[in-house]
């Protein structure tokens, strides 16, 4: 019998009332691991009370304490380290070297939440008029909610939302994605086993119709959002409607320029990891490389002589390079995405649909995928597929190639491939990603900085991570105080403070 799962409100793990379940799957083999429920509205409304009722003695627990149950989370993952990228391999597909990546990416933002003494300190300034001194305080707001994603079920959830939110003294409701529960389920587990107080963290799963009660509730204060940039712009819009903060990071279609004077070789290898790495299905993957015409069929060759050595098979076993997709639907719609480039008279230079790996017929294999003469207007070039295809675009020289990278609509990531520091400088300047590589085919940032897509792959003041996480999770207060030693003074003439900032 397949094992039901369940949602787990107040440091405990309860079952549903709903009637409708929802398939994870291992993802190599194609078989059913487990099923979690499509919560109830009562049930995420019985979520985020938790969160209310738990958010009072947790904000007013000092930020040092807060802080120490983020020391012992990090070493609680690190020991179950292989366990967690295990899970993510099973139920996602990744191979264990990216699962493995999946799990650290969660620590190194634990580890920046440690320093949320540092992180929340505000500013001072004494004698801003005689006599009055002005002190700024971040203090936590409340009850958020976090809606994660399939494709980083550690990284995501337990990374970029939990801990700053928490650190910083709010508490949260995560919805976790239907389809990868099962880490964050096991990662919500071992965060109770360190002492956390019951409340704080609370974890859901449910369909969209549910879901859009965090977007309105009165006692939600934020949404922090990763996933389609069609749902990202209704839970922006919808939420911000409702008087809530809001981060959603969006859809990408990170796009690489090189530039003739680049190693070649040199470049392909590291553009073929960032295309085809986790299977293409992350934000920041890199499916475009636009080309100069001058080096363009050197350059393929390259790229597909290295594409064609990639080692096709399970997630969890260690030689594996490049595993399966997430789902047999996933699999039929990046499939459907390759019939569509075609269609549109792109060259299909190298075919993945036909992917087969020996033992496990039924997986959700997609073999590495290039398409070569990719035209401006054609679909395939400009909307995300999630997968591991990549499309080259030829262009005459740099001008042209960064007009056509800055006419995509999505602005996550990108990125240059040349020795020529003016081209590398004003790349820099120019493009519209908002996450700038130089010779670097993924330039995600390391967590003390934000995670800053622009444009449609983004909607919101304040990215996740870095001083913009912070940020997020909390609001300023501004105290200004006098005082006066004794009664003559206490009954003098009112300062011009009050009302007008005095100059004397």
């Amino acid at each position: 019998m397949t094992k039901r799962l369940k949602y787990f409100v107040n440091g405990t793990w309860k079952d549903s009332k709903t009637e409708k379940y929802m398939p994870v799957t291992d993802s190599s083999i194609g078989e059913l691991l487990a099923e979690v429920p499509s919560c109830t509205s009562e049930e995420v409304s019985e979520a985020i009370a938790a969160a209310k009722a738990a958010f009072p003695a947790w904000s007013a627990t000092p930020v040092s304490k807060r802080a120490e149950y983020m020391f012992k989370f990090r070493t609680i993952l690190d020991e179950h380290l292989e366990e967690l990228a295990l899970s993510v391999s099973k139920e996602l597909g990744k191979n264990l070297a990216e699962a493995r990546g999946d799990v650290l990416k969660a620590i190194e933002v634990v580890e920046l939440a440690c320093g949320a003494p540092s992180l929340m300190q505000g500013d001072s300034l004494m004698n801003v008029s005689r006599g009055y001194d002005t002190v700024l305080y971040r203090e936590p707001l409340g009850v958020f909610a976090g809606i994660a994603p399939f494709n980083f079920p550690a990284m995501i959830p337990f990374g970029w939302m939990i801990p700053l939110c928490i650190t910083t003294g709010n508490t949260i409701v995560m919805k976790a994605a239907s389809m990868t529960p099962l880490t964050s389920m096991r990662m919500i587990e071992l965060l109770y086993e360190i002492g956390l107080p019951e409340g704080v963290v609370n974890l859901i799963t449910c369909s969209r119709k549910e879901a859009e009660i965090l977007l309105t509730h009165p006692d939600i204060k934020g949404v922090s959002f990763v996933g389609s940039t069609e749902v990202g712009k209704h839970i922006y819009t919808t939420a911000a409607a409702h008087g809530k903060r809001v981060q959603a990071l969006c859809q990408a279609k990170n796009h690489a320029l090189v530039l003739r004077d680049a190693n070649l070789e040199w470049s392909a290898r590291r553009i073929v990891n960032a295309t085809f790495g986790c299977a293409g299905m992350r934000c920041m993957a890199l499916p475009v490389v636009v080309v100069e015409e001058a080096v363009a069929d050197e350059f393929v060759r390259h790229l597909t002589k290295f594409a064609q050595e990639i080692k096709v098979g399970p997630a969890y076993h260690a030689e594996t390079e490049l595993g399966p997709v997430v789902s047999v639907e996933h699999k039929k719609f990046v499939i459907d995405w390759i019939a569509k480039g075609v269609e549109e008279g792109a060259q299909l230079i190298l075919d993945g649909r036909s992917m087969m790996v020996d033992g496990f017929e039924k997986g959700y294999f997609v073999g590495p995928t290039i398409f070569d003469q990719v035209q401006p207007g054609m679909s395939v070039g400009d909307s995300e597929i999630f997968g591991p295809v990549t499309c080259i675009k030829r262009v005459q020289n740099f001008e042209e190639g960064l007009a056509l990278m800055n006419a995509n609509q999505f602005a996550n990531g990108s990125c240059i491939f040349t020795n020529n520091g003016y081209y590398a400088r004003e790349f820099a300047h120019r493009t519209h990603g908002g996450m700038v590589g130089i010779n670097v085919g993924i330039p995600v940032p390391l967590s003390v900085f934000p995670f800053s897509g622009h444009k449609d792959s983004f909607f919101g003041d304040l990215h996740v991570m870095g001083k913009d996480g912070v940020a997020f999770f909390t609001e300023a207060k501004c105290v200004t105080s006098t005082w006066f030693k004794d009664e003559s003074q206490a009954s003098a003439k009112v300062s011009t403070w009050e009302g007008t900032i005095s100059r004397t």
